[in-house]
């Protein structure tokens, strides 16, 4: 968990920071160092209570480590903690934002975006909806029942009409229902899920702007989870087509917490169109002197933001450029691959029952029962035995037709099913699916 070196890297760091003001007066804080001392140790000891997102053995929601490049360098920002809302706060953070959205930009094809870093998914969301909403007023905005819960929640409160359009049993969206709700001729926007935060499946792109395009509405692609894969050489063919298309859809939102190795929060949106900067337009009367060049504050609903989340992600950017064919690239073909294998030795199992392939990297499964309400108390119970042995997942709540389109032997006592998730986001995950696997089929033992 924790490597001393990284201290030494970070106490470097920090010389050299402070050699960039040596010509002011010298200053040093007074610090009680015993006081921040005893109440460190206090800290360190409440942080016993969590799970150990950094270990393999947690395989359970999205909560992947931060690269220790990010984590040191969103550290040593903080004994700046600029504020990246206008220039004044964040100089040198605010420019290090900039390049690091042409970056992510240049991952779907757009060279000049506009956009910025928010404090996570939701924001970023609320943001793009905001703008179609702006650009469609009055039109609705309909999105995959598996698309994030947020989606309705920020239309209501933006005061946009939304529909959730059915997906099938596996997850994917119903596109003969997507149709039916651009004949009422009310929609302006139709959000593309790429990367479900219950399945991870990536809804179908080419399709959806086969029709954008005739009913001239907009595609918004939340991409908070999976965008990141856009970089993966091991997608299928039907999830690769949908990534290639992300060139063209209106606005994308990606979250750098999740896979791009950042400490939360860091959320982005992205606009192919940098006129929509003209919505956020707006009067400071004494934020914005000190540059004719654009703050980030004129681009952005939120006002101060952590200068910190952008040098951190810069930092990440360097050490491990997110484009084709890169060591970033290749662990998250290691997670795809992990996922195949995963779901590959529960088909195998006579205990275990995999459901949807995955598109990306999340597996979600069931315990063999008879019907559907002993299949949920079994799977509750081996989440609770597995956690006793260390390995950490998750539960989903399904319909009952989902569990039954892959083992249709098992009855139908409930309308819902619980199955099990496990989010296989971390590289190493590959090399610890045997102890997984172990853990699991004993603790299914134990539970006949």
């Amino acid at each position: 968990m924790i490597n001393p070196a990284e201290l030494d890297v970070l106490r470097a760091a920090l010389e050299k920071l402070e050699a960039g003001y040596t010509d002011l007066p010298r200053f040093t804080p007074d610090v009680d160092v015993d006081a921040v001392s005893s109440v460190m140790q206090q800290v360190a000891e409440r942080m016993h209570d969590n799970y150990p997102y950094f270990h393999p053995l947690y395989a359970g929601q999205m909560l992947k480590p931060p690269h220790p490049v990010a984590r040191l360098a969103y550290a040593l920002s903080l004994w700046i903690n600029p504020n990246n809302h206008a220039l004044d706060g964040g100089r040198a953070s605010s420019a290090m934002e900039k390049e690091c959205i042409v970056e992510l930009g240049n991952m779907f094809g757009w060279e000049a975006p506009l956009g910025h870093l928010t404090g996570g998914g939701t924001m970023a969301n609320l943001e793009a909806l905001w703008i179609a909403g702006r650009l469609h007023p009055g039109k609705r905005i309909v999105a995959s029942e598996q698309a994030h819960y947020t989606h309705a929640r920020i239309c209501d409160v933006l005061g946009i009409p939304f529909t959730a359009i059915r997906c099938a049993p596996d997850g994917h969206m119903d596109l003969s229902h997507l149709d039916e709700l651009l004949d009422g001729g009310d929609v302006g926007t139709v959000v593309a899920t790429i990367g479900t935060t219950g399945f991870g499946d990536v809804d179908p792109l080419p399709d959806i702007l086969e029709r954008a395009t005739q009913a001239d509405i907009r595609v918004h692609a939340d991409a908070a989870y999976g965008g990141y894969f856009t970089l993966a050489s091991k997608l299928r063919d039907n999830t690769r087509a949908a990534y290639d298309r992300m060139r063209d859809v209106d606005s994308i939102v990606i979250d750098p917490h999740k896979h791009g190795l950042q400490p939360y929060g860091c959320g982005c949106v992205l606009f192919r169109d940098p006129a929509n900067g003209r919505f956020y337009k707006h009067d400071s009367p004494f934020t914005y002197f000190s540059s004719d060049e654009l703050h980030l504050g004129e681009i952005s609903l939120e006002c101060s933001r952590p200068g910190a989340s952008a040098v951190a992600l810069w930092a990440t950017h360097r050490l491990l450029p997110p484009v084709n064919g890169s060591e970033f690239a290749q662990d998250l073909d290691h997670c795809l691959l992990a996922a195949r294998e995963f779901r590959a030795r529960l088909e195998a199992s006579r205990s275990l029952r995999p459901l949807m392939h995955p598109d990306l990297d999340i597996v979600v499964y069931a315990v063999n029962a008879p019907d559907t309400g002993t299949a949920s108390a079994r799977a509750k119970q081996l989440f609770t035995l597995a956690a006793a042995e260390n390995l950490h997942l998750a539960l989903i709540e399904l319909p009952a037709e989902t569990l039954r389109t892959y083992a249709p032997e098992i009855r139908s006592t409930t309308d819902t099913v619980t199955c099990l998730r496990s989010v296989l986001m971390k590289p190493e995950h590959a090399e610890w699916l045997d102890p997984i696997m172990e853990i699991l089929e004993a603790c299914v033992r134990r539970l006949a």
